[in-house]
């Protein structure tokens, strides 16, 4: 049974990420009975991630701050402060931060993101090593654990989703 629950900001687990973005873990799994999983990142501009999809959570990204490209299936959308995109499960996304820095939160429903992002990220309450970095193997890796797959690498700004990942997007 879930709990109410209240999670200030100094608690909240910091992930590193892609490109010197970060991700806080507003709220998990453990914290809603498994319902839904919420982060606050700070992105980096140029940020991106590959094209990959969830089997078993639907994304709703806000953003508040910053501007982004946002792909799901074959359709795209240039976002920017005060707009959402909703990416639902088995449908193939990916994103690009396009302005300096961007601040997202994202809700992921049900729960169990968290535990992707605490598989390829680094968790901040450790120092960071220098030759560290997020890659194409470890978010495969942790994403093959945590029930998505990663279709290929990040798309550019001009780009379409290739049609090859529409067609082997769900199982």
């Amino acid at each position: 049974m879930s709990m109410p629950w209240v999670v200030r900001e100094a608690a909240q687990q910091r992930i590193a990420w892609i490109g010197g973005s970060v991700h806080h873990i507003v709220l998990d799994g453990a914290a809603t009975d498994d319902r839904l999983a919420a982060f606050r990142s700070t992105m980096t501009g140029g940020a991106a991630s590959p094209v990959h999809v969830h089997d078993h959570e639907d994304e709703t990204v806000f953003v508040l701050d910053g501007a982004g490209i946002f792909w799901a299936g074959d359709q795209h959308w240039e976002l920017g402060a005060g707009d959402t995109a909703f990416l639902p499960r088995r449908v193939p996304h990916s994103m690009l931060i396009t302005s300096a820095t961007a601040d997202l939160l994202t809700v992921c429903t049900p729960g169990g993101m968290e535990a992707f992002y605490r598989a390829a990220g680094w968790d901040l309450r450790e120092p960071v090593p220098e030759d560290w970095a997020v890659d194409m193997a470890a978010l495969s890796a942790a994403a093959e654990a945590c029930g998505q797959r990663v279709l290929g690498p990040p798309l550019t700004a001009g780009d379409r989703m290739p049609p090859r990942h529409l067609t082997d997007s769900s199982r």
